[in-house]
């Protein structure tokens, strides 16, 4: 068998190096110490030190972090209902359907706007929980996609067994069925959060006083120059995701060492 040609290492390697370089460029001049970013003045951790005193950083940051938490575990666990109920569902699942997959195609400057729409239309004042809403009402539909992939491949025979066995419908949802999506559902909940960080378009729209995001705070400091203390920040989130992600993966490993070895 054939191994890739050169020309696709080639190819693979560019676009590796056109995703990562610029991230690693970034996490490289947060430890400049000159005050000008695009001049390298040597290696110096002053930055991070002046982040710990920039109140107003560290307040979005903190902002960010709670509405990504708890919109994303909103989303995941009505994500998951979703999914759940497209997979077994019979009548409607067209319409559905439709209904989950349109706000991933749609504008987030539509999204955003509908969403203020509808806070002002119900009185209701902007502020951490509106962005909270908003972030799990557009993030629940890229979580259900995700557990619906995972759905699609169970075994429905699995839970079927269990109620013959005595299992209500819930018990045996949590007993045999959530146990095996795990993966997927663990995979949901990240996506959702690192559309949480991510969002400043909808956070725009339906944010309020007290309830400004990192990337809105980033945005409006960025207009006026980048500072050394945007890129300290920004390589904390970067180290934050990718502990994450090593973390799930070891995870999901250790799980499939165990199920392995529980099979033989």
């Amino acid at each position: 068998m054939k191994g890739p040609s050169t020309f696709n290492r080639v190819s693979v390697a560019a676009g590796l190096a056109f995703l990562y370089l610029p991230i690693v460029l970034l996490v490289i001049y947060s430890f400049n110490a000159s005050r000008l970013v695009t001049v390298w003045g040597g290696f110096s951790t002053k930055w991070y030190a002046a982040l710990l005193r920039d109140d107003q950083l560290l307040d979005a940051l903190g902002v960010t972090l709670r509405v990504g938490l708890i919109s994303a575990t909103l989303a995941t666990v009505l994500g998951t209902l979703a999914a759940v109920a497209l997979v077994r569902s019979r009548r409607g699942r067209l319409l559905f359907s439709g209904m989950i997959y349109a706000p991933l195609v749609m504008p987030e400057v539509i999204l955003g706007l509908s969403l203020l729409l509808l806070f002002v239309a119900f009185g209701l004042p902007r502020g951490f929980w509106t962005v909270t809403v908003s972030h799990a009402t557009v993030t629940l539909c890229y979580a259900t996609v995700v557990v619906q992939a995972r759905l699609v491949s169970f075994d429905g025979a699995l839970e079927e067994a269990a109620r013959d066995l005595g299992c209500t419908p819930v018990q045996a949802f949590f007993a045999v069925t959530l146990p095996n999506i795990a993966p997927a559902v663990a995979a949901a909940w990240m996506l959702a959060f690192t559309l949480s960080l991510d969002d400043l378009v909808i956070a725009s729209f339906t944010s309020g006083p007290g309830a400004t995001t990192l990337p809105m705070r980033i945005y409006s400091q960025v207009r006026l120059g980048v500072s050394p203390e945007i890129n300290a920040v920004s390589t904390l989130l970067i180290g934050l995701v990718a502990t994450g992600v090593i973390g799930a993966y070891l995870f999901l490993q250790r799980r499939a060492r165990v199920a392995d070895s529980g099979a033989a």
